[in-house]
């Protein structure tokens, strides 16, 4: 007996990028129906992507999931511009707009003349204490939030995030996702705020661009400049900018993304 190969498209898509080998990373595997969820999670692990999406028409919507190497997630800011500019880009979608079912809801992506929105709903922050946090960065917090999934820590400068080299054993501990670290961006420069983002207990020590960190920065970072459009950039070794404008209890996100490989998954099928 023998086991039929199923034959799956994959792509691999750099979001939040002006170019390949920029902004970061993340799988897009459409399906015509679900895989077994431990097979999706096998995918995931196999690309050891900080993301894979996985994607099956829904009538006039899509739903949408995102697994890491190691779990599915509620929220990933950018596979969902990966995918949605799969769908555009690779398979002609040929309205504007991309409606996202999923776990956190309805997300929709628009195609704009300079890339991509998306509309998330705004994470809510509470003060929290800043030791641990502090102490898993190795650096002086000036304040520290708890939203949703992560940690919002706020340092003093641009320079300061920069040179953070946390200790992912404590990070991985905490009671979060992980820490989301941001501070002002250097005065004079492109960008209101920066990040780094810290997930190691999802298998991700660093992120490269985290879309979904933006929902929680975004509002933090509109009160305390007094602005509902901002420019923002995460600080990891690829980079990325990411726009971000307040609309009420939403956050769009605004950014760019290219396709670096197409390719195709064999994957088991049932013994004939």
């Amino acid at each position: 007996m023998s086991l039929r190969s199923k034959h799956i498209p994959i792509y691999q898509v750099d979001a939040f990028a002006d170019q390949v080998f920029e902004g970061n990373p993340a799988a897009v595997v459409p399906l015509g129906e679900w895989l077994p969820d431990q097979v999706m999670q096998a995918i995931a692990m196999e690309n050891q992507l900080s993301e894979t999406a996985f994607f099956v028409p829904a009538g006039e919507a899509t739903e949408l999931r995102w697994f890491t190497p190691v779990s599915e997630v509620d929220l990933c800011g950018h596979a969902t511009l990966a995918a949605a500019h799969v769908l555009f880009e690779e398979l002609g979608k040929a309205e504007d707009v991309v409606r996202f079912l999923t776990r956190s809801g309805k997300l929709v992506v628009e195609k704009t003349d300079d890339g991509y929105c998306m509309d998330f709903p705004a994470d809510e922050i509470t003060p929290c204490s800043s030791e641990s946090v502090s102490s898993a960065l190795g650096s002086p917090v000036e304040e520290t939030y708890r939203g949703k999934d992560d940690f919002l820590a706020v340092l003093a400068s641009q320079e300061a995030v920069e040179a953070l080299e946390p200790d992912f054993r404590i990070v991985a501990g905490l009671d979060a996702r992980g820490i989301i670290a941001t501070a002002p961006g250097t005065a004079g420069g492109d960008h209101d705020f920066v990040s780094r983002c810290f997930f190691p207990k999802y298998g991700i020590d660093e992120d490269p661009v985290t879309g979904s960190a933006h929902t929680t920065m975004a509002p933090y970072w509109s009160e305390r400049l007094d602005r509902q459009g901002l420019a923002a950039a995460q600080l990891s070794a690829r980079g990325g900018r990411v726009g971000c404008e307040i609309a009420g209890d939403r956050v769009r996100l605004s950014g760019k993304a290219v396709t670096f490989m197409r390719g195709e998954i064999l994957v088991p099928g049932p013994r004939a």
